[in-house]
């Protein structure tokens, strides 16, 4: 919302100045038309990328990327969890089910708490992989539906990674 001010703000002040030494009234209409015009599009560019960041993000989590996997149109996505809260396991399946909701194939999500350990690509070093603090896997094909858990969050888990 602040940012949607600051451009309608801004927009405003850049457009006013020509509106005031206008010569005609026609001027001054064709202005404040193309003011208006500006002003509706950046609101609707506004409106579509909180959209997507709402789709990208929720409470405790980030989506931080999303790579490909080879040239095979399967994807990965790397989850930012907050630091303090990596051990509520509902933030886990919560960023899962909003990612993996519409994925009827293939659905991988990889999750880190701090963004310094989460990779620029697919592969991981094994820095990050110690670091990594869940990944969950859906492969139809394959018949593999998992979630294996960093042994920091859940010491119990038999799918537990070291």
């Amino acid at each position: 919302m602040q940012k949607l001010f600051i451009s309608v703000f801004m927009m405003l002040a850049l457009t006013m100045p020509h509106t005031v030494f206008a010569t005609s009234d026609e001027d001054a209409a064709e202005v404040t038309e193309e003011t208006t015009e500006a002003t509706e599009n950046t609101v609707a560019e506004e409106d579509a990328v909180a959209e997507e960041e709402e789709l990208q993000s929720g409470i405790g989590w980030q989506l931080i990327r999303t790579l490909e996997m080879g040239k095979s149109g399967k994807f990965v996505n790397m989850i930012l969890v907050e630091q303090d809260r990596y051990m509520d396991k509902t933030i886990y399946s919560t960023a899962i089910t909003r990612l993996c909701q519409n994925e009827e194939e293939f659905c991988r999500v990889r999750f880190w708490s701090q963004a310094r350990w989460v990779p620029e690509k697919v592969s991981m070093s094994p820095a990050q992989y110690q670091q990594l603090k869940a990944d969950y896997l859906f492969n139809k094909t394959a018949g593999i539906q998992q979630l294996r858990w960093s042994c920091s969050v859940d010491a119990n888990s038999e799918n537990c990674m070291e």
